[in-house]
């Protein structure tokens, strides 16, 4: 995020009181919305409006990585469930569910998926209704509850797993879940740990290989905007 030079940029006045511009950034956006931003600045409002527009640029940056994080997991997932569904020599896809090994709240998504794809006029084709699955779906494929069924065939995709325990690979899967939900939400990232949650980003990629670490780590631009914190 870059900062105009200090000539540029309009101030509190002598009085310390607000600027025009960040009075009128407040009415528009509302002192609700920019409360935690003029708490964390203690009271400043210029100051306030400032850390606003950083939040914004990290969760931008924030989205772009966890964009990719997601097409990855998904992929791995998609790929190890359809080996899974034609070595017990089942017909159509593993998202049919033949056997009703998915929970109802699964089922109902993919119904939603393909529902949505019906209404834009798209095909039915698995890459495209895969895609149509949200990031909730295949967190929740990791869970408990499928430990001892899908597991077993999901646990070679992420070759670089230190162990077999699900749970290494569930909760940044969900940790990152919830910090999604809170980006695609607006809301203040201010008290989030993002340098642990930018570490469960490269370790989720990791354990599928390396060099998607690595390639992720050097492809992004949230460490960066992160020391530009105002």
């Amino acid at each position: 995020m870059s900062t105009p030079p200090p000539g540029d940029r309009e101030s509190p006045n002598a009085t310390g009181q607000p600027s025009a511009t960040a009075l009128l950034i407040q009415r528009h956006l509302s002192a609700p919305r920019l409360a935690t931003y003029v708490r964390a600045t203690d009271g400043d409002l210029d100051r306030a409006v400032e850390l606003y527009l950083w939040n914004a640029a990290v969760a931008g940056a924030l989205w772009e990585v966890l964009n990719h994080v997601e097409v990855v997991l998904r992929n791995v997932l998609h790929d190890a469930l359809t080996a899974r569904h034609q070595r017990l020599g089942r017909t159509g896809q593993w998202y049919g569910d033949p056997t009703r090994e998915l929970s109802q709240h699964a089922r109902d998504d993919i119904s939603r998926a393909k529902q949505r794809l019906q209404r834009a006029g798209a095909p039915l084709l698995p890459g495209k209704i895969v895609a149509e699955l949200s990031f909730g779906f295949w967190r929740f494929l990791l869970a408990r509850r499928y430990t001892a069924s899908l597991w077993p065939a999901l646990r070679p995709a992420f070759r670089y797993l230190p162990g077999s325990d699900r749970r290494l690979l569930e909760a940044p899967v969900a940790r990152l879940h919830v910090l999604r939900n809170r980006v695609a939400h607006h809301e203040p990232l201010l008290a989030e740990p993002l340098g642990d949650r930018y570490t469960d980003l490269l370790q989720i990629v990791g354990f599928v290989h390396p060099q998607l670490c690595g390639w992720l780590d050097t492809h992004n631009r949230l460490l960066a905007t992160l020391a530009q914190r105002p």
